[in-house]
């Protein structure tokens, strides 16, 4: 159940009339009054012919009159209004039901508390099966103002209440992070125009999109601007930004003026002085989990970045941020993509903007690494090849896990669900995104007892998911992978447990594949060799000490394994 309490008005004849009247698509059927602060006596249009809109409104602005009338200063804002509707998929509630439920929220919202005499005046008019408005004036019997401050939160309290008593839908409590509903009339122009989304939806996508574009907040105006989107900046006498408002193009008000929003209107998060906190940020030092000589794509780097995410989420302000910045990164995946990934990334970014924000302060320099990656991807021409691609969705999958898994143990229901929604879509892309990978590896797996071999590492590395993994119709791609890994000189026993280690496979649907982005991942390169890498690093200190002293270098002496030195190592 949804109460949706509307900014005060200043006529309430005129409000009565939208209520009684057929509403603009024709909605409204048999209006008439469930509940009021005085049933007796009171006029109601929809039940008694001779009753009119007007008897009511003067019936319903009585007090605010006298109070007109006695202070000089006339209160012009007294009109409260709040819809109340219940769920889709909810019973039907009776016109007695509906009257208990008006009357529990005017006593939580302040308007009529339970006991109070001279509390304000309202009622309750149905004119749908499924929801209920009330209007209350709000001027009191003795000429005082209710105390109204918060009232929007007890009353989703109160509806929270209400949905376990009467036996509806469930809903949870919100947490002040959400955007705000479209409301009716901005649904109806949208319709109206042929749009599929209304302006506020339609720029809130337009604005993260932009985001991993832009290293500032000029930048990301300037995209914007590019981008299409109307844009009006506002700005300080030095030239400082210090606001900004965004429009889109065709949406225009009754006085055929274009209508702008503050970014803080359009979504919580893009304010200003939240998007400058999470845009101009200070580099910091490279990671110190960071691969060394490895030729990295953009795509690399934002897999490397992934994969120490888990030790980023043990401070809340981290998590935080860094749960941001895996937003970013769905929303630059999801436009450089290919096509045939393009819609399920689409539709996880859509979910995932949910999870990004909570009431936890990010500390945004953490997530440098991941938003630096986002950036690299947005502004590389060329796109991915098919491992890369595979094992960055793989890497966000269990990003998402994770985000989801930190919202849930800080009582974040919302961005919980949101991470969820979100990794249902990305576990799809991540199939598609495999796929090739597949067919290329699958025709060519290693020889029956080279396939024994393997099976064995998989055992002693990762005992409690063995069965399974060997049990995944992948496990011969999985096989061919270790094996092109070994070749290049890495240990297959190892890698198994680093990527275990890295992406715990209990919650993989198909673990087989999970390793197969893993591994390809980490073992795309040949393996360091230990001597060569020792032998040039006495090479170099030899170097340096002799130019010192203005000596040559004697040459380092690097005798050669023996065969049978490198079969102990294997």
């Amino acid at each position: 159940m949804i109460a949706a309490i509307k900014a005060p008005g200043a006529n309430t004849r005129g409000l009565l009339a939208y209520l009684y009247g057929p509403g603009r698509q024709d909605e409204h059927l048999d209006p008439h009054i469930v509940a009021g602060f005085a049933m007796l006596g009171m006029p109601d249009p929809g039940r008694d012919a001779l009753a009119t809109l007007t008897e009511l409104a003067r019936h319903l602005d009585e007090p605010v009159r006298l109070r007109n009338s006695e202070f000089g200063k006339k209160v012009t804002d007294h009109v409260w209004h709040c819809p109340v509707r219940a769920a889709p998929e909810d019973r039907y509630l009776s016109d007695t039901e509906w009257g208990e439920i008006a009357q529990r929220i005017v006593q939580t919202a302040g308007i009529a508390p339970a006991g109070d005499d001279l509390a304000c005046r309202w009622i309750a008019v149905r004119h749908a099966g499924d929801h209920i408005h009330i209007l209350a004036t709000t001027v009191r019997e003795d000429g005082r103002r209710p105390k109204l401050h918060d009232s929007g939160i007890r009353v989703g309290d109160a509806c929270r209440e209400i949905e376990k008593d009467y036996g509806l839908r469930r809903l949870k409590k919100g947490d002040g992070t959400a955007v705000r509903r479209p409301t009716q009339a901005e649904m109806h122009k949208a319709k109206r125009l042929g749009w599929e989304q209304t302006s506020k939806e339609w720029l809130q996508d337009r604005i993260r999109a932009a985001i991993p574009h832009a290293k500032s907040a000029e930048e990301l105006l300037a995209y914007l601007e590019a981008d299409g989107v109307l844009v009006k900046a506002k700005r300080g006498p030095s030239g400082d930004l210090l606001g900004y408002a965004v429009g889109r193009p065709g949406d225009l008000n009754k006085a055929q003026e274009q209508n702008f929003h503050p970014g803080g209107k359009v979504a919580p998060d893009l304010s200003l002085p939240k998007l400058t906190a999470r845009l101009e940020t200070s580099t910091p030092g490279e990671h110190p989990t960071a691969r060394r000589n490895q030729p990295s794509t953009p795509w690399h780097q934002a897999t490397d970045a992934l994969d120490t995410l888990h030790t980023d989420l043990t401070d809340d302000t981290r998590a935080q941020a860094h749960i941001t910045a895996i937003g970013e990164l769905i929303e630059v995946t999801a436009q450089k993509a290919p096509a045939d990934l393009r819609p399920e990334m689409r539709a996880a970014a859509k979910a995932f903007s949910r999870a990004q924000w909570s009431q936890v302060r990010a500390e945004d320099r953490a997530a440098h690494a991941l938003r630096s990656a986002a950036r690299d991807i947005a502004n590389t021409a060329s796109g991915p090849n098919g491992s890369a691609l595979a094992a960055m969705v793989a890497a966000l999958v269990w990003a998402a896990i994770v985000a989801g898994r930190w919202h849930e143990a800080k009582g974040h229901t919302h961005q919980a669900d949101a991470a969820r929604q979100a990794l249902q879509h990305l576990q799809a892309a991540a199939d598609h995104a495999l796929a090739p990978v597949l067919a290329e590896l699958e025709p060519r797996p290693p020889r029956e007892q080279a396939q024994h071999v393997l099976a064995s590492d998989i055992r002693a590395a990762v005992p409690d998911h063995a069965d399974r993994i060997l049990a995944d119709h992948a496990w011969p791609a999985l096989a061919t992978v270790l094996a092109d890994a070994e070749a290049r000189g890495h240990k297959p026993h190892q890698l198994i447990k680093e990527a275990a280690a890295q992406r715990e496979l209990t919650t993989a649907r198909q673990p087989a594949r999970v390793l197969i982005t893993r591994i390809q991942h980490t073992s795309r390169n040949p393996a360091p060799n230990r001597r060569a890498e020792a032998a040039h690093s006495r090479s170099t200190m030899a170097t340096d000490i002799a130019s010192r002293h203005g000596q040559a270098p004697h040459p380092v002496a690097v005798t050669p394994p023996t065969i049978q030195q490198h079969q102990q190592r294997r």
